[in-house]
């Protein structure tokens, strides 16, 4: 298993961002940038089940203590998710990531289960990062599917009182930013890099000039002035619509094709999480409708809730709308790529 990444050029330009409303309104939107089908699906997870860190004999081990709706990387890594408590977690690239060399001494953590390893077992962000500061495991990274890379990639986490963290790995050590400041996050550069530009823009202020280009130093901009531009709306739909329109600003159009910036992949889809109400919308770049699940309305109970999937199709071109909660089909859990 390497630990660190191959030289070849990435293909993941994702963004993120934390919207605070009125009345308490915490709202996280995220896009999914990629050159090909990332083979996404939505799967609900119950309390109760028995996880493994997939990284060999040493894995962490542990036991969900809270249920999640999550979606999927080629079905085989949560990449997005949001857990019955109303904590979000969102994994995105980073090229300059570079992980521990993991020794079997400590518990490993396969990389395509550290969203739903924080999903599984914390309420707030707080929580998540009081354990993960402690490094109780390495995080195991390993080739993307299909290519000769390994997936490197940056952890962000939201939670239903506006809390936010990054967490990175450069140079091989952990580094946590921890602030409800930091609501924006996207790839290249680090995140410390990323802060330093936008004070730049900050300067000369968003409603004079802002940089317009896919690149993802210029969506962090766009998306951190339009995310406390937008109205702080009473109408928990107008803050879901006004945050649906900062994500798709900063979205890369479908299909576009620059070859001197390979970093640069179209957008194949969209989540909204709604931290208050509990819902989880998503939308697809290929199909008309939105539509969500209401967690609210899931069974996430150990003695009763089972593990299901809503099949999104190739591209994601199923078309759902409306609250899909009953479109979901009991499906055994993927497993999870480890060692």
């Amino acid at each position: 298993m390497a630990t660190t990444m191959l030289v070849v050029p990435a293909a993941e330009a994702c963004t993120r961002f934390v919207y605070h409303g009125a009345n308490d309104e915490v709202i996280t939107a995220r896009s999914m940038d990629w050159k090909l089908d990332v083979g996404t699906n939505l799967w609900v997870f119950p309390r109760g089940m028995k996880r493994s860190g997939e990284a060999g004999p040493n894995s962490v081990q542990w036991t969900s203590k809270h249920g999640s709706v999550i979606a999927t990387g080629y079905d085989i890594s949560t990449t997005d998710g949001m857990n019955e408590a109303g904590l979000v977690a969102n994994v995105l690239w980073l090229v300059e990531s570079s992980y521990p060399e993991y020794d079997g001494k400590k518990p490993g953590l396969t990389i395509a289960a550290w969203a739903q390893y924080v999903l599984d077992n914390f309420a707030t962000v707080q929580e998540a990062v009081d354990t993960l500061a402690k490094e109780p495991f390495t995080v195991v990274t390993d080739s993307v599917p299909g290519e000769e890379r390994l997936a490197t990639l940056h952890l962000s986490l939201s939670d239903a009182k506006g809390d936010s963290a990054i967490i990175e790995y450069i140079d091989g050590k952990q580094v946590i930013h921890h602030s409800r400041d930091y609501q924006v996050m996207t790839n290249s550069p680090v995140f410390d890099k990323q802060l330093a530009l936008n004070e730049y823009w900050k300067q000369i202020g968003g409603t004079v000039m802002l940089p317009g280009t896919n690149r993802a130093s210029d969506r962090f901009t766009r998306a951190s002035f339009y995310v406390n531009a937008i109205p702080k709306s009473e109408d928990p739909v107008e803050a879901i619509a006004s945050a649906f329109s900062v994500i798709r600003n900063v979205s890369v159009p479908f299909g576009i094709t620059t070859p001197d910036q390979p970093n640069i992949s179209s957008t194949r889809w969209r989540t909204v999480s709604d931290h208050k109400r509990k819902l989880y919308f998503f939308e697809s770049a290929l199909t008309p409708n939105v539509f969500w699940v209401d967690l609210t309305e899931v069974d996430f109970t150990e003695q009763t809730g089972k593990v299901m999937k809503l099949d999104l199709g190739p591209n994601q071109t199923h078309i759902y709308s409306g609250m899909a909660n009953d479109q979901f089909k009991e499906t055994a859990p993927f497993e999870f790529l480890g060692l």
